[in-house]
């Protein structure tokens, strides 16, 4: 099993920007530090839910402060970045970080963001697959020009090309998908998952099969279908505490108010009214989900998860508590008493 930081980057109230993004930084240290697997670094504009507004930036950061640990986006928005840039960027992390490099990429949702960098609602609700696969093809081809509805140019050739380190494809790249629809258009190009905090048990292991299903559906062969399923990602929320209680009382002190002005703080660009979920339930939820509590509990919650959805690579929020020296001996606890329990 492997286990990964989840850094978004929250801004708690009371906080400023420059604290939460130091609190990012030392996770990330702190995880490798811990033993553990990586750090996925999380996206977003315009709101204090999370700070950074690229990812990719961040990471290159992280890949110069760090000498093992991966380092992914959880992830970059496709439709208010060009692909042929992220791919550009992508390809320079890849080279210069040792082959250390994930990018995980996503469609966002409706917000301002897109009337901002100027992609517009066309670019969420449609123009998703076509910047995937062009993005993928700037990673994979010594040469690229397009053609499509969005993206128009001539012929040009890719530099710098992202294929040492054993990737002929260059970096791993990942999609976050948070409906079947993103499931199916993942399982189509081979790519593997990444499944949100929201999701129980249940509907990891549906989304799982379904992705499968439809991977060997487009003709890709059971051992390729497996090795990109063993690459799925799971986010969730990590809190440990010597008791069960402890950890919960931990976040349901900070969650909430996080929640409450950054889930807030989601503009839509059209207008449309949207459902505000409850700052309270929601952290309920979520620790009701994952391994928040004492180590023990943490690692069935875990091995539960992974026996019944088969993904076993976790991307996990240990900055709820909103406190950074909170976070750093959560993260190191997740490495000195949590990981040996799973082994």
């Amino acid at each position: 099993m492997r286990l990964g930081v989840f850094a978004l980057s929250a801004q708690f109230p009371g906080q400023g920007h420059a604290e939460a993004l130091r609190r990012t930084v030392r996770s990330a240290e702190a995880a490798e530090a811990a033993g553990l697997d990586a750090v996925w670094l999380a996206e977003h504009h315009f709101m204090p839910y999370g700070v950074c507004p690229s990812a990719v930036t961040l990471a290159a950061l992280l890949l110069g402060r760090t000498r093992r640990i991966t380092v992914g986006t959880a992830v970059s928005v496709l439709p208010t970045a060009h692909p042929v840039a992220l791919g550009e960027q992508a390809a320079l992390l890849h080279l210069t970080g040792g082959g250390r490099f994930t990018l995980g990429v996503g469609r966002g949702g409706p917000w301002q963001d897109l009337e901002v960098f100027g992609g517009g609602l066309t670019a969420y609700e449609e123009g998703f697959p076509e910047a995937l696969d062009l993005l993928l093809r700037w990673l994979r081809e010594p040469r690229v020009g397009a053609d499509g509805p969005r993206y128009r140019f001539r012929e040009v050739p890719v530099v710098p090309r992202p294929d040492p380190f054993g990737a002929p494809d260059g970096p791993p790249v990942l999609v976050a998908c948070t409906s079947r629809t993103g499931v199916r258009l993942a399982a189509r190009r081979a790519l593997p998952m990444l499944l949100g905090m929201h999701c129980d048990d249940g509907v990891k292991a549906e989304l799982a099969a379904l992705w499968r299903t439809t991977a060997l559906a487009a003709g890709y062969s059971p051992e390729r279908v497996s090795t990109v399923a063993a690459c799925h990602v799971a986010a969730g929320v990590v809190q440990i505490a010597d008791r069960d209680d402890e950890a919960r009382h931990t976040l349901g002190k900070s969650m909430p108010g996080w929640l409450r002005q950054g889930l807030a703080a989601h503009v839509p660009v059209d207008g449309r009214r949207r459902p505000m979920r409850d700052a309270e339930a929601y952290t309920e939820l979520l620790c009701s989900l994952h391994p928040v509590g004492s180590p023990a509990l943490c690692a069935r919650r875990l091995t539960a998860t992974a026996e019944r959805t088969g993904i076993r690579r976790f991307a996990l929020l240990a900055e709820g508590s909103g406190d950074l020296a909170e976070t750093e001996a959560c993260v190191a606890r997740l490495g000195a008493d949590v990981l040996p329990l799973l082994a």
